[in-house]
């Protein structure tokens, strides 16, 4: 007997065969789990029946992590409860993977009375737990308080038959790169990890792996290809007293790079309180202008880019020498340091903010639109990340073919990580190919830098190409080896990562 209802999804809910990457997939049945025991009668019952499985969340990814080749979906949106939160020297909070982060925010603040607070900051706070830790989600904070990773301490996680395990941070690591587990059923998963190196920047490509590593890291950012997390303990950091934010409008995109450089190596020098730098081009900026509500934000009409810097810190003079800081800079590049908006109040804060989501909320209207006419296009928006010193090179590698091919396009995102997306916004179907060898062009320059595919949507159904590009063949095969220490018949997530 398998306990909770299974639906025909086709027929009763067609929507969770997407998500928002807007490709359609194909399922038989769906389920919506809401206890571990109910998520285990529906995975032994597809696993009897070797049926693949692809579980889902809110299906917020953009890379159709979570759009179905067939079998069953098992939807974990219902699995959202609070299990426990521990207020210590070390603050920790265990949760079901359904629960969104702005649930899990709001969760948070009302039992610390914002004390403490989960550092990672995706765009799209409807985002699940589960989701965040199967793609190592990151987003514009991670310049300083890193991804998802950093702040798993502990996770239950559900294998395809069932069986399940336990993994603390610091109590299973693995030899060199052997490793070993022992499920609740006494059962022993053991292997090799992937010989590869991982790249020296934020990166959501394939599975984590290192010599003697710590085995919860395998499970982060697996795309659950591996296991079902089903619990995650998460760490939590003080709230400081002091938070704003700047958007500071610049002549050019070299102003930006210098401006990043420098106060890159204050970070490094230890010059703390930066914790978000992220950067618009000026076609980003013009789509803002171009849309009905652009007036509500008042941008200036000088042309250029801008650069948002987020700041938290404590003391009577961090917000006044910070600003100092930044006002200083802006001068010594060239910049005008009036050319800036500042925002010291939540509610200052949260127009930035709005301002923020505005581009790719332009991008994805720009496309519906065309897509009226265009079905078969899609937005192009890159994931890709480069080395410190690399950050004028890739910028300069985008700015020359765009402007060399004439495609449409807006350039935004996590410049201090060196993490820029170029959204590529095709006309047409000839446009929307030479867009994709545009992308599978620039991946191989980034692979080829020291960079990464993915910095954090990783890679789905939709960048198995651009994996093997960093991988090589070898790599991707060891990785299928990998999964079949923990699904043996590949029925988990597939097509995620590799086919």
């Amino acid at each position: 007997m398998v306990r909770g209802i299974q639906y025909d999804v086709t027929t009763e809910l067609p929507e969770y065969l997407s998500d928002e990457s807007r490709q359609i997939g194909s399922a038989d049945s769906i389920s919506f789990p809401e206890s571990a025991d109910e998520l285990r009668d529906h995975l032994r019952y597809a696993a009897v029946r070797h049926q693949a499985v692809t579980v889902q969340g809110a299906r917020t990814g953009i890379t159709a992590g979570a759009v179905p080749e067939g079998g069953h979906i098992l939807n974990l949106s219902r699995m959202k409860n609070i299990l426990s939160f521990e207020e210590n020297t070390a603050p920790r909070i265990t949760v079901q993977p359904g629960l969104t982060l702005t649930e899990l925010r709001w969760a948070i603040h009302e039992e610390t009375g914002g004390k403490w607070f989960f550092p990672p900051d995706p765009t799209e706070a409807s985002a699940t737990v589960g989701g965040m830790i199967a793609c190592n989600a990151s987003g514009a904070r991670s310049f300083c308080y890193g991804a998802v990773r950093k702040y798993v301490t502990a996770l239950r996680v559900m294998l395809i038959d069932g069986s399940k395990l336990f993994l603390r941070r610091g109590i299973s690591r693995s030899q060199g790169r052997d490793f070993e587990l022992v499920t609740d059923d006494g059962r022993r998963v053991t292997g090799q990890l992937p010989t590869y190196s991982l790249p020296s920047v934020k990166n959501a490509s394939g599975y984590f792996v290192q010599d003697s590593m710590d085995l919860l890291d395998l499970l982060v950012g697996s795309e659950g290809t591996l296991g079902v997390v089903y619990e995650a303990e998460l760490s939590l950091k003080p709230s400081l007293p002091v938070q704003f934010s700047l958007l500071a409008f610049l002549p050019d995109d070299n102003t930006a790079v210098q401006i990043v450089n420098r106060l890159r190596r204050r970070k490094a020098a230890g010059h703390g309180g930066l914790i978000a730098l992220e950067f618009f081009d000026e076609k980003a900026l013009n789509l803002i202008r171009e849309q009905p509500a652009a007036g509500e934000f008042g941008l200036p009409s000088t042309s250029g880019p801008a650069l948002y810097f987020e700041y938290h810190g404590d003391g009577n003079n961090f917000l006044e020498d910070r600003i100092r800081e930044v006002s200083q800079c802006m001068e010594e590049y060239g910049a005008d340091p009036e050319q800036a908006w500042l925002a010291t109040t939540e509610k200052e804060g949260e127009r930035l903010k709005t301002f923020r989501h505005a581009v790719p909320e332009a991008v994805n209207r720009i496309i519906g639109e065309r897509k009226k006419t265009s079905p078969g296009i899609t937005k192009l928006g890159t994931d890709l990340a480069v080395p410190d010193d690399r950050l004028a090179d890739v910028m300069q590698m985008y700015r020359e073919d765009l402007e060399r091919i004439g495609l449409d396009s807006a350039i935004f995102g996590h410049i201090g990580d060196n993490h820029l997306h170029v959204n590529i916004m095709p006309k047409n179907t000839d446009e929307y190919i030479q867009g994709r060898a545009l992308y599978r062009k620039w991946a191989c320059a980034a692979v080829r830098m020291g960079g990464t595919v993915s910095a954090e949507h990783g890679i789905g159904k939709l960048k198995r190409e651009l994996l093997e590009q960093m991988y090589g063949k070898d790599g991707v095969e060891e990785m299928r080896r990998l999964k079949r220490c923990f699904d043996p018949d590949g029925l988990l997530n597939r097509g995620n990562l590799f086919q």
